[in-house]
């Protein structure tokens, strides 16, 4: 079946042109390069895994509460309009919004194989485009597997939120090589990682835990690569350099605090445009929102501060959003969690197999005895 079709809204085009500038850079330095970035290319290429083999797609997922969680989680739950919608309508809130979370982590996943490609091809150092050969595999197997999740088990797509667009496009139109590490390692995929883990955290149902775990392990090395190569590159950079970088960081985080609104969605479940904007109200009002906001900075927030970019007029912008105290957050343990918590899930899948062959031996066993 064609993606289009489960379109919920038009896409606007087939495809989306993006007119790219600068070099591509050839290096003949073939030497050993930094311990730290070889050693993270050596990650990269044995945490290697096939998302048909790995991921067990025989789970039953319900399409109208697709991570098994509470409706307290939606922004509209409780209000006059909640209370008005019928079962068939609650329904279909519940799908959209799972539906328009996914496709956005779809959307971001193509944006973070063309990014990196594009880091591939920018970059200078030859063991940053050695490392960046192996994300390019890791966002090509991630949108493969939120492309399958969309369409098998839930059935529904969106297409891509204008204020995601809109960092893509700014991204990948700036000449610098290290803006596709900027936009994209340290803002999109930051953000994204953080989204990944509240929703892997809070989640019931095996089939989008398992998912959500498997891509964050290796989105944990991504951040870790943005991190090194922009920490590196930044303290050669004059302060005028750094401003320049930084407007870029707080425009970033706007589009992408407001590209949480999901706006819409509403229109499309066939609301009027007075239930729409009582609907959108109630998104601003939400205080599960705010949290998950503020939580969705949490990796983010450390990240820029650890690169270099802490000027004050950074921090007022961050103070503005409400995610100033973010920056005390320790990236190496959250990506240690995340490294352990997908690796307990594999140990926890393989071991219930173990038990169910055993069982079906010791079946075989009683079956021939009789």
């Amino acid at each position: 079946m064609s993606t289009h079709e489960l379109y919920t809204i038009p896409a606007e085009l087939s495809t989306w042109d993006v007119e790219m500038t600068g070099a591509a850079r050839f290096t003949w330095e073939y030497d050993n390069g930094r311990d730290r970035m070889l050693a993270l290319y050596q990650k990269g290429k044995d945490k290697q895994w096939d998302s048909v083999k790995r991921i067990d797609w025989d789970l039953e997922v319900d399409p109208c509460n697709v991570l098994g969680v509470p409706d307290t989680t939606l922004a509209i739950y409780g209000s006059p309009l909640w209370e008005r919608m019928d079962a068939r309508q609650r329904d279909e809130v519940r799908r959209h919004n799972a539906a328009w979370q996914f496709s956005q982590f779809l959307h971001g996943e193509q944006g973070a194989m063309i990014c990196s490609a594009r880091i591939v091809e920018s970059v200078p150092d030859l063991d940053s485009k050695f490392y960046a050969a192996t994300q390019t595999m890791d966002e090509a197997r991630h949108a493969e597997t939120y492309a399958r999740f969309l369409q098998e088990k839930v059935g529904l797509a969106y297409p891509i939120n204008q204020h995601l667009k809109a960092l893509l496009d700014s991204t990948l139109n700036d000449s610098r090589w290290d803006m596709p590490y900027l936009g994209m390692q340290v803002l999109i995929e930051g953000l994204a990682l953080a989204a990944f883990g509240v929703m892997r955290d809070i989640a019931t149902t095996p089939l989008p835990k398992q998912i959500l775990a498997y891509v964050m392990q290796d989105e944990a090395r991504h951040v870790a690569f943005g991190r090194m190569a922009l920490r590196d590159h930044y303290r050669n950079l004059s302060e005028a350099e750094l401003r320049e970088r930084e407007d870029f960081v707080i425009e970033g985080c706007y589009l992408m605090r407001d590209r949480l609104r999901g706006a819409e969605i509403w229109e499309t479940i066939g609301l009027s445009r007075q239930e729409s904007a009582e609907a959108m109200e109630c998104v601003d009002r939400s205080e599960y929102l705010r949290l998950f906001r503020a939580l969705l900075f949490s990796r983010i927030v450390p990240c820029v501060k650890d690169i270099g970019l802490w000027s004050p007029r950074l921090q007022k912008a961050y103070a503005d959003m409400g995610v100033l105290d973010m920056a005390g957050q320790s990236l190496d343990a959250l990506m240690r969690q995340d490294e352990e918590i997908a690796e307990r899930l594999d140990a926890e899948r393989f071991a219930r197999e173990e038990e169910e062959r055993a069982e079906e031996v010791a079946e075989t066993i009683a079956a021939a005895d009789d």
